[in-house]
């Protein structure tokens, strides 16, 4: 027994241990701290240029604001309900409002919080996320309960020749 343990090494009980954690010291010296430090510093300059650039190109990416559109005819759309639609593009949800006492607004669909579509229900005081139970205001489209903190983009309406037009985003 004693033979076994010296070739084990003092710290190694017995065999049944070292069958269920075969691990070693072996090559540990390989690796110095000063070398483990200069790794570690690498892999943060590495992580903190790619935040830059990711930065960088969000900050010079082209944003859609949106072009002129069509959206229905205002006959269509009758005081106190609701339109959807696709503005600015054919990928972006969004809903048309046609307030009592005649007023238009339209925003866009994707809650600010985590993205999920935005409903608003006829005679509702607010547009309602259901996902986090998020609240925005019908005339302004900011956040009055839940967990958004952003308003809603809003889009600018025209009326030209009895048909609504969406002219672009807004923030």
């Amino acid at each position: 027994m004693t033979e076994q343990r010296r070739e084990l090494g003092p710290l190694v009980p017995d065999e049944l241990w070292r069958r269920d954690f075969p691990y070693t010291s072996a090559g540990e010296e390989q690796v110095t701290r000063r070398d483990f430090t200069r790794y570690l510093a690498a892999a943060s300059c590495a992580f903190a240029a790619g935040t830059v650039g990711v930065a960088a190109y969000a900050a010079a990416r082209d944003t859609h604001d949106g072009e002129p559109k069509e959206i229905v005819a205002l006959a269509e759309v009758a005081e106190g309900t609701s339109h959807l639609f696709r503005y600015p593009t054919p990928r972006d949800p969004a809903i048309l409002l046609h307030l009592p006492g005649g007023e238009l607004r339209a925003y866009s669909q994707k809650c600010t919080h985590l993205g999920c579509v935005v409903f608003w229900e006829e005679g509702a005081e607010d547009l309602l996320c259901p996902c986090h139970e998020g609240h925005f205001d019908l005339r302004t489209g900011e956040p009055v309960a839940g967990p958004p903190d952003r308003p809603l983009p809003g889009i600018e309406l025209e009326v030209r020749d009895g048909r609504v037009w969406a002219l672009r985003m807004t923030t």
